[in-house]
């Protein structure tokens, strides 16, 4: 079986193996003794129990685990596993990295597409299987847009490890729209292009046009504009963790765009992860002014 700790990995390459087990499942309020030695504090606060879990046998059901390059925290503890793997510290499944260059030039889409190819060719899934499996999440795609319903309370920026925001908009009647860690390494994006009769390199044109995220170089301010566009929410909560650091600079853009935007917002920035800060009881204040 075959896991994935990371965004921007392609469903469809998983799925072709037909040995596809999601994302790494972990306890992100769990303690963290052997990681705590063993990562920096500038991680971001899930790589600890995700690698706790992996310390005491948790993933041993798995043979191959594929980290990121699209995320800076996947991408180096892709490094340090594979290191504590050398030392003999962990055991578990083998560590993949796949490799993904988005600068506006062709040999980082080459170089995409190149090592894409590489962990087809690791995985064993043939152009066929990779084919079909673009098709049927292509349909998945199609099924969930047209599903979509507008949200009353658009939760944006860093991704959420548990429901203690959501539910803090819940409790004021209001429905929530928000990504979690696991929506961000299970977003499907935009569909991939069919019958192309090279189906990597549709996968590689796929996560090469995929500028959001670390990595990515499209605009904050503009991706929070969409996301605001998309959802015609009631209010937004713009929610940033300590650990996040590097979208700090983007704030003052972001925060022009929610002024024009003249939905009542609510900032939050340098908070807990898990939201134990009374970043929960804020939203809740915020939110009943907005339904008075």
């Amino acid at each position: 079986m075959i896991a994935i700790a990371g965004p921007d990995i392609p469903r469809e390459l998983l799925l072709a193996t037909a040995r596809y087990a999601g994302p790494l499942d972990f306890d992100p309020e769990r303690a963290t003794p052997r990681a705590s030695e063993w990562l920096e504090s500038k991680f971001a606060p899930w790589a600890r129990p995700l690698l706790e879990t992996w310390a005491e046998g948790g993933y041993d059901g798995l043979d191959k685990v594929v980290f990121s390059r699209a995320d800076d925290t996947s991408q180096r503890l892709y490094y340090y596993v594979c290191e504590l793997q050398r030392r003999g510290l962990v055991g578990g499944p083998q560590p993949l990295n796949l490799d993904i260059a988005k600068i506006a030039r062709p040999t980082s889409l080459d170089r995409t597409i190149a090592k894409l190819r590489e962990l087809s060719d690791l995985l064993e899934a043939s152009d066929d299987a990779i084919e079909n499996a673009i098709a049927d999440t292509n349909a998945e795609r199609a099924n969930a847009q047209a599903g979509q319903a507008g949200a009353r309370v658009l939760i944006t920026g860093s991704p959420s490890l548990n429901t203690r925001l959501a539910d803090a908009v819940r409790s004021c009647g209001f429905s929530p729209s928000e990504v979690s860690l696991h929506d961000l390494w299970t977003d499907l994006g935009d569909p991939v292009e069919q019958g192309t009769g090279d189906p990597v390199a549709a996968l590689g044109h796929w996560m090469y046009n995929r500028q959001s995220g670390p990595r990515g170089f499209a605009d904050p301010a503009r991706t929070l504009a969409d996301k605001i566009a998309q959802a015609a929410p009631a209010a937004v909560v713009l929610w940033r963790i300590e650990e996040d650091e590097a979208q700090c600079w983007h704030l003052p853009a972001e925060r022009a765009v929610l002024d024009q935007s003249g939905i009542p917002s609510l900032v939050l920035t340098r908070r807990d992860a898990l939201a134990r800060d009374g970043a929960p009881a804020e939203i809740e204040t915020f939110l009943q002014g907005v339904a008075a």
